[in-house]
């Protein structure tokens, strides 16, 4: 049920809202959507920043993707901070930011290595300006398959690392598992691909598989360290790096703050942008499907899902260029929550088992929910009993490790170890705040409930399989669920629009990665 407060509040901010309509990102003016946040400027005032430990000094690690001093509470089933909570919780940062990007640099050695220099040198001013945390501003640099194919076609010096001569894309991290399995050379960055359950909003045309050069993706609590860093990174001026970038896109979004007791902003955002199934979004929601969603124990720990960490995924042990990179997905999806909320799902227990699996019954209410996970056999048992399959019980160990593993830095690794660390966070976006390319993107200014998915992984083939197991596709058998039935997990409340993968390099050559090696 929902505080009276809280609705009186969201239409106070409804009228506001109307207000505001001109922050909103326009789509063929990127100087305005830089400039503004649009609706997700009301985050600061929403949100009372997480409680988070002062660390002084932090210095960066090698792992960009990771994101350090990030808080982990006890919470009880309400999702809420509690001395009596039983369940772990990582709290990700409030505001979250990904812009997308073409190179508007020549295809040259020289220039690209002027570039380099110019890049890093924004990147480690802001350094010296944030910490690398949520209190400041933690910066990921991601490079897509067509920087390596059409900058980097082949390496004009030898280094420890490569021959000079070394064509695209045998300087890539090679994919030893998947290469294995299929008889030939697979590398860990591969092109994205759809899958089963994979479907537009009517009239939208085909998943756009992107090909974007570049991603930088931000986060923050604060929305001003978030601007900071875009005009740092994207901004004009001769001591900022747009000039390198063609932008195509500005993805902004937000998760938690109802971690302390407050309103969580998936339910403020959603009534305030009149989104429809709003109110059924329970108060304290980390996400707008309800449930909390950074369980610890869903995630990878530590650099569990780095390129080089579990023996015999790369060959970027003990000495690889990219070692403590990983690979990262980026895609869009529509979550249609009065699908969710009140027609196939209208019953808490109903979301519970789609969300979760089968079979369970806790407590009504209960939004942070530890899942026993699932064998895939078990899985196959749940859809002979119940005629239908759970969403994370669908991936719980085909995203884990399968025995006790020793990594290459010496962690040992229990069985059923998540590896994939997620990054997920919540949007209005429709489908993107900006987009260069608005018709087709299919841009609207009407906000729309969904989700910018990210997930870091040692390589794109290891993404896939634990994706397609999400559809009820696994390596030896297939569900006998179609794709998109309700009893499909959550399948049918999802509508996918975009996708890329991405590799990340490591920290010290995340700025134009080979270059140096150009001649």
């Amino acid at each position: 049920m929902k505080d009276s407060n809280d609705h009186a509040r969201a239409g106070r901010v409804r009228g506001n809202l109307s207000r505001r309509r001109l922050l909103q990102g326009t789509a063929g003016t990127f100087g305005t959507a830089l400039a503004s946040a649009g609706i997700y400027e009301l985050i600061d005032g929403f949100a009372k920043p997480p409680d988070r430990a002062t660390v002084a000094d932090i210095p960066p690690i090698q792992e960009q993707y990771i994101l350090q001093n990030e808080q982990v509470v006890k919470v009880d089933g309400s999702g809420v901070k509690s001395s009596n909570g039983t369940v772990a919780v990582r709290v990700p940062a409030l505001h979250d930011h990904v812009i997308t990007a073409k190179l508007n640099v020549p295809a040259k050695a020289k220039e690209l290595q002027e570039a380099q220099h110019h890049l890093e040198s924004a990147l480690l001013e802001l350094e010296r300006q944030f910490p690398a945390t949520p209190t400041g501003v933690a910066t990921t640099v991601a490079w897509g398959l067509s920087y390596f194919q059409h900058y980097i076609p082949s390496l004009g010096k030898t280094s420890g690392f490569f021959k000079a001569g070394t064509p695209y894309p045998a300087y890539l991290p090679v994919d030893l598992r998947t290469s294995k399995t299929e008889g030939r050379t697979v590398y860990a960055l591969q092109e994205a691909r759809t899958f089963p359950s994979d479907q537009p909003p009517p009239g939208f045309g085909p998943v756009r598989l992107e090909q974007n050069d570049v991603a930088v993706l931000l986060r923050s609590d604060s929305l001003a360290n978030i601007k900071a860093a875009q005009n740092a990174l994207f901004g004009p001026g001769s001591n900022q790096a747009g000039s390198l970038f063609k932008v195509t896109s500005i993805r902004q979004g937000f998760s938690g703050g109802g971690f302390y007791g407050q309103q969580g902003l998936p339910s403020k955002l959603a009534l305030a942008a009149d989104i429809p199934g709003a109110e059924s979004i329970p108060r304290q929601a980390q996400g707008f499907l309800g449930f909390a969603t950074t369980l610890d124990s869903n995630m990878g720990p530590g650099n569990i899902a780095n390129l080089e960490t579990l023996p015999g995924f790369t060959n970027q042990w003990p000495n690889g260029y990219f070692k403590q990179g990983t690979t990262m997905h980026l895609s869009h999806l529509f979550q249609d929550l009065v699908t969710w909320y009140e027609q196939n799902f209208p019953k808490y227990a109903d979301r519970v088992q789609a969300m979760l699996q089968p079979g369970l019954s806790p407590a009504p209410g209960t939004l942070a929910l530890q899942p026993p996970g699932q064998s895939e056999a078990e899985v196959a048992q749940g859809v002979q009993r119940y005629h239908a399959y759970g969403h994370t019980g669908s991936m719980s160990k085909v995203d884990s490790t399968t025995s006790t593993t020793t990594g290459n830095y010496g962690k040992t690794y229990p069985s059923g170890t998540t590896i994939p660390v997620r990054g997920d966070f919540d949007t209005l976006d429709n489908p993107f705040h900006y987009t260069s390319d608005p018709t087709a993107d299919h841009y609207s200014k009407k906000p729309a409930a969904g989700l910018h998915f990210i997930s870091f992984q040692p390589t794109t083939a290891f993404f896939n399989i634990v994706r397609l197991s999400m559809d009820g596709h696994y390596p030896d058998m297939t569900l006998p669920i179609a794709p998109r039935s309700p009893h499909a997990g959550i399948n049918s409340i999802l509508q996918t629009t975009h996708r890329q993968n991405y590799l990340v390099p490591p920290r010290r050559h995340r700025s134009f990665p080979l270059a140096e090696f150009l001649v």
